[in-house]
């Protein structure tokens, strides 16, 4: 990445009056043309548009572009993507029902030459019934379509404006010319009822659209509107906005936490699942972190803010997760093209076909039917909406999970994933180090855990600390330590209970000459499994030993559940880490890891990766470390455990709330079914234009049928997105013989 690239500011806003794919391309092709501007996204799904420009480009010259273009800007962009815009309310209902009213009384007599009726309408009621819903409900498409012609380009408004003109000007000859005689056969059902469905269309395809962003709804109404903030004369209740870093938040049971904070006073179960996709609350204590959104469950407790408003995790999770939803997946670059050729390519088949007919049977009033037909069904909106809302369900669904996919390119790519490299440490199994095994010296079994937490007590090693919590459990009572000091590379020195002792390495006990041969083999069969072993040794009176204290890493509880899921994908596993050989043998024999890369430098992680990539694997990489971040910038996509540290997110393109590696699985699974869902949205939406245009072409497609199979196209694209929101974890067999409980 270059300065350049570093140096860019994004704006993103709304886009009102966009209808289908070749809008997105003209708009992109006019935002392009800005100087300064140097990539733009635009969606249709969710009408937004993102642009990346020098700090130099003006917002005002993006908003003129934009409605050079012949579309207009929801709201004023602001210079970065702070607060994410709001979405508009969709399409509003009055005009379908009124449309339909005024257009039912032109469908009855066709309805009654279905059943062998013959009545028709008064002509000039026909015409009476049929305008108001040409020109002023139908108003819209000519002005968007008036819009793209200026533009040089076209778009769906401009057939559908197009190709209702032609049915109702018919209509109106026919009406002018042969009025005296009679009623004649008039179509103005057509032009009106075909204004009718695509405004039906559009209003059922708004409200689809919209529940595929519950996802973002759901994020944004966790986050409360006022905190209670406890001040020197009591506790007030105060706007979220004015809540500033440092003051003290006091929350009730039941309460939602308002900001990112840590926990001065109380303990509480908090329930987190839809932050984190964690389905059973999480106990806290005084001192651990909470997440503003999370519901407190039991006790009173006052939280220290660290975070408030845009830099909470909670804003940082919904600007991802938008983030996520407005960028382009590749696939949808090839649809663009073929949207922005699609027009041109379908008026010049309906000109052929108006004077193909015209011209072969005399017969001008079915000619310019069939052409309309042609121009009706020929709407390229189901293959702009294919893409888009798959990816943004697909996204809300991870992220209800725990799962926050940062880009659509990340989503694409991880379908193809065949081989997972994790980091051991804190990925795969807890990250700190437990008391595994404590073998005492004859007559001494009293003494070794007790005597060893007396010289821990005042350290913070994380292998103090092992013992420390195991002499918890044991219910063993701290004893006095006095003259406590660290042996630099050998280990430490105090003495308890009068007697004089030292804990280190096994060369610190040869250099004081105690033996160790009574536990040597036992010591040695415990380092060949991985363990750190230190021994206790007593001074007192002579050099004896006291006993050895074996330290492990035991791997995380859903850690088998994750790899056994993954090999259920077909996915092979490597574990790629800096402990020794033993160690890593004994995790990943546990785990059923494929492949074990041991005695890994940081640096090599990055090359360890490359390799795999080299010999034809498409490669995640999972970890949670600063160490890790060159491997997860590497891979083909990097998989971050928010657990972990800030860089490794950030190199990451999918973050897992939840020390859980289990989700890595699941993140892969919901990949492949938006996928799947991507294809099929695809494959229906070309298959309809293929057949749809020669059947209207060749006049076996009545265009009121065609109306109504262009709205049903669209809405059933959004309709079988949707069906993504259904995903459920498979829960596999290695998951219930273990009995963990697959959500």
């Amino acid at each position: 990445m270059n300065n350049a690239t570093l140096s860019l500011i994004e704006h993103q806003f709304l886009i009102e009056g966009m209808t289908c794919g070749s809008c997105v391309g003209r708009l992109e092709k006019a935002l392009k043309a800005v100087a300064g501007v140097q990539k733009v996204s635009v969606n249709l799904a969710t009408e937004r548009a993102t642009v990346n420009a020098v700090p130099s480009t003006l917002a005002t010259n993006l908003v003129a572009a934009v409605q050079t273009a012949g579309y207009s800007v929801g709201r004023e962009p602001g210079a970065q993507s702070g607060a994410s815009p709001a979405r508009n309310q969709g399409e509003p209902w009055w005009p379908v029902a009124l449309a339909g009213v005024m257009s039912l009384p032109l469908v009855l007599p066709m309805l009654a030459r279905i059943v062998g009726g013959d009545w028709t309408i008064n002509g000039w009621l026909q015409l009476a019934l049929a305008t108001p819903v040409q020109f002023w409900l139908g108003a819209r498409f000519y002005r968007a379509g008036w819009r793209a012609v200026r533009a040089g380009a076209g778009n769906m408004d401009l057939l559908v404006a197009l190709g209702t003109s032609a049915g109702y000007g018919l209509s109106l000859f026919l009406l002018l010319k042969h009025s005296a005689h009679g009623t004649p056969h008039l179509y103005f059902e057509v032009s009106a009822v075909i204004i009718t469905l695509v405004l039906l269309g559009k209003w059922i395809e708004s409200r689809a659209k919209r529940q595929t962003t519950a996802a973002i709804a759901a994020l944004n109404a966790l986050k409360p509107e006022v905190a209670r903030v406890r001040m020197p004369y009591g506790d007030v209740d105060v706007a979220i906005a004015q809540v500033k870093v440092g003051d003290t938040v006091v929350i009730r049971p039941g309460e939602r936490i308002p900001v990112d904070g840590v926990i001065t006073i109380g303990s509480s179960q908090v329930d987190e699942s839809l932050i984190t996709g964690e389905s059973l609350p999480v106990t806290k204590y005084a001192g651990d972190k909470v997440t503003g959104g999370a519901v407190n469950a039991e006790g009173l407790l006052l939280v220290g803010t660290t975070a408030v408003g845009a830099e909470s995790a909670l804003s940082r999770i919904v600007r991802m997760v938008e983030s996520a939803q407005a960028k382009k997946a590749p696939i949808q670059r090839i649809v663009d093209r073929v949207s922005a050729v699609f027009v041109p390519v379908v008026l010049l088949i309906a000109v052929l076909t108006l004077l193909g007919w015209g011209l072969a049977t005399d017969n001008w009033e079915q000619a310019i039917l069939n052409a309309v037909a042609v121009i009706v069904i020929a709407c390229p909106c189901a293959l702009g909406l294919a893409t888009p809302t798959a990816i943004m369900v697909g996204t809300g669904v991870a992220a209800r999970q725990g799962i926050l996919i940062k880009d659509a390119e990340a989503l694409e790519i991880a379908y193809r994933i065949d081989t997972v490299a994790f980091d051991k440490t804190g990925t795969l199994t807890e990250g700190k180090p437990m008391l595994v095994a404590a073998v005492a010296a004859p007559g001494h079994d009293d003494h070794l855990l007790s005597w060893s937490a007396a010289i821990q007590a005042g350290s913070e090693h994380p292998l103090a600390r092992a013992v420390m919590n195991a002499a918890e459990q044991a219910g063993l009572a701290v004893l006095f330590s006095a003259k406590v000091s660290a042996v630099p590379g050998r280990g430490m020195s105090a003495e308890v209970q009068g007697r004089s002792l030292r804990l280190g390495s096994a060369r610190y006990m040869q250099e004081l000459g105690v033996d160790t041969s009574a536990q040597k083999e036992e010591a040695l069969q415990l380092q060949d499994d991985g363990r750190t072993v230190s021994w206790l040794a007593d001074m007192t009176d002579s050099p004896a030993l006291v006993g050895m204290l074996a330290f492990g890493d035991s791997p995380k509880a859903s850690a088998i559940n994750a790899i056994q899921s993954l090999r259920a994908l077909g996915i092979h596993t490597v574990m790629v880490t800096g402990d020794n050989v033993g160690s890593a043998l004994a995790v990943g024999s546990v785990l059923g890891i494929d492949h074990i890369e041991a005695e890994v430098m940081p640096v090599d992680k990055a090359a360890i990766v490359n390799r795999l990539k080299d010999g034809g694997r498409l490669v995640a990489m999972v970890g949670d470390g600063i160490n890790d971040a060159p491997a997860l910038a590497s891979a083909d996509v990097g998989i971050a455990m928010s657990t972990g540290t800030d860089v490794a997110m950030h190199a990451a393109g999918i973050t897992i709330m939840r020390s859980d590696p289990a989700l890595v699985a699941d993140a892969i699974d919901i990949s492949r079914r938006t996928y799947r869902k991507i294809r099929q949205n695809l494959f229906w939406a070309f298959a309809y234009n293929a057949i749809g245009i020669p059947l209207a072409a060749a006049g076996l497609l009545n265009p009121v049928v065609a109306a109504t199979a262009m709205a049903l196209s669209s809405v059933s694209v959004v309709v079988n997105a949707l069906l993504l929101r259904g995903w459920k974890r498979q829960a596999c067999t290695q998951s219930r013989a273990l009995g963990i409980k697959a959500e």
